[in-house]
């Protein structure tokens, strides 16, 4: 039998080692190495705890480093490399966790916290806590700069018909013409329009930032904007160049 790795989501993993066993700092550096290199060099290896879901053998390290990674960029860090454990294989796979790849003792034989565990947990929750709200806050911050260079544009605008009203009303047709004047191939700005029509459907478009939130298309096993709120400026500018 030929050892393969296979891509498994994150969210699917846990792991019955605590994350505060790890330095905060060395899993900020793994996680930002696994976004750069969009993998892990280290496979995980798992054992199926359901048809889909898994539990960390070996590699607790390597796990949270990628849960990490997909804090950061829920896109890039979706799906990590990981040996599964299976009835045919257990045997040579376990054999192999024993002999090459067991965690060092002082992490591995750990089973009670101790003064210098418990500062070093809260040490890590500070600057993982640190960490999100800085994430929140720049995040909230492109979403007003957008919202105030919309609006900037919709003052210039005046007679012309709006960005947000080519979600709202025009047919199926004419948005794939203006996604393609934007930039976009016949493919994708049909399946965008298809998605703009069956989305406001459900409930009309408030605002471009509306449209950017709820425009979604399938990648991989999720899902993703179909539009960014960069191409969002972008498309607004060519429609604004072309009136």
């Amino acid at each position: 039998m030929k050892l393969s790795t296979s891509l498994v989501a994150v969210k699917k993993i846990t792991s019955s080692k605590p994350r505060s066993s790890f330095s905060d700092d060395e899993l900020e550096q793994a996680a930002q190495l696994i976004l750069e290199s969009e993998g892990v060099i280290n496979p995980i290896v798992v054992r199926r705890t359901s048809l889909q879901s898994f539990e960390v053998v070996d590699g607790d390290f390597e796990y949270y480093a990628a849960a990490r990674a997909k804090e950061i960029d829920i896109r890039k860090g979706e799906m990590i490399g990981v040996f599964i454990i299976e009835s045919e294989n257990e045997e040579t796979l376990t054999k192999q966790v024993q002999l090459f790849r067991q965690q060092k003792a002082d992490y591995s034989e750990k089973t009670s916290f101790n003064s210098k565990d418990i500062e070093q947990f809260l040490i890590n929750l500070e600057s993982r806590f640190e960490k999100i709200t800085k994430q929140i806050l720049e995040q909230s911050t492109t979403n007003a700069k957008l919202i105030n260079e919309i609006k900037e544009l919709k003052k210039q605008m005046a007679d012309k018909t709006e960005p947000i009203e080519v979600f709202k009303t025009l047919s199926q047709v004419k948005i794939i013409s203006k996604l393609q004047d934007a930039g976009f191939n016949q493919k994708k700005a049909s399946q965008i329009a298809e998605i703009v029509e069956n989305e406001r459907n459900k409930k009309q478009f408030q605002s471009l930032n509306d449209v950017v939130e709820r425009v979604k298309i399938p990648r991989g096993k999720g899902m993703v904007k179909a539009i960014s709120i960069e191409k969002m400026l972008e498309i607004v500018d060519r429609w604004l160049e072309n009136n």
